[in-house]
């Protein structure tokens, strides 16, 4: 009988990542947290588009998140995005970014931006914008979004765009019930 043996090399494999996410408001100590930390590690260390992601929007901001659970506990944010009111039924979202090892996978900036667009409907939205960098207008155009203007922020060409709000069936919330206790694995 012949016996074989396998070297495991660490380069073979990918970066484990669950396929068990839920995207919903921040509701957690921790998804808070691990909200701004994501937002930092993009926007300050990747991106360096900003040198402190944080801004006086984020008092009045519902922060959104991407839970990825674990064994069916919650394990860490891997996506974020936020939500605020301009003026009366003018919404605006934001600082929309996905986990390095969760981008293309599952959909997830979709998902964070149909919750963003859905959420804000159900609070009186009837203008739904966002401030997007141009690389990602393509992006938010196959999301039915349009672009309204062309910027320049923080030495980046961006672009202002709307969501096309009749893309964006309202979604109705589960009534009646509590929402589901979250708690951190590890």
């Amino acid at each position: 009988m012949m016996s074989a043996s396998f070297a495991l090399i660490p380069d073979t494999f990918e970066p484990w990542r669950a396929d068990d996410l839920r995207v919903k408001p921040a509701s957690e100590a921790w998804e808070r947290a691990d909200y701004y930390a994501l937002r930092r590690a993009v926007f300050v260390g990747e991106q360096r588009l900003l040198e402190q992601d944080r801004d006086p929007r984020d008092f009045q901001a519902i922060p959104i998140v991407a839970v990825a659970h674990a064994c069916g506990m919650a394990d860490r944010v891997v996506g974020a995005v936020r939500i605020y009111e301009e003026g009366e039924g003018l919404w605006y979202g934001g600082r929309l970014c996905v986990a390095r090892d969760y981008r293309r996978h599952a959909r997830i900036g979709q998902a964070l931006v149909n919750e963003a667009v859905a959420r804000a409907r159900e609070l009186g939205c009837h203008t739904f914008r966002a401030t997007v960098q141009a690389a990602n207008e393509t992006w938010f155009q196959r999301l039915h979004w349009r672009s309204l203007e062309r910027l320049e922020l923080l030495g980046q060409p961006h672009v202002l765009m709307q969501a096309e709000l009749e893309h964006y069936p309202f979604l109705p919330r589960h009534g009646g019930s509590p929402p589901r206790e979250e708690h951190r694995h590890g």
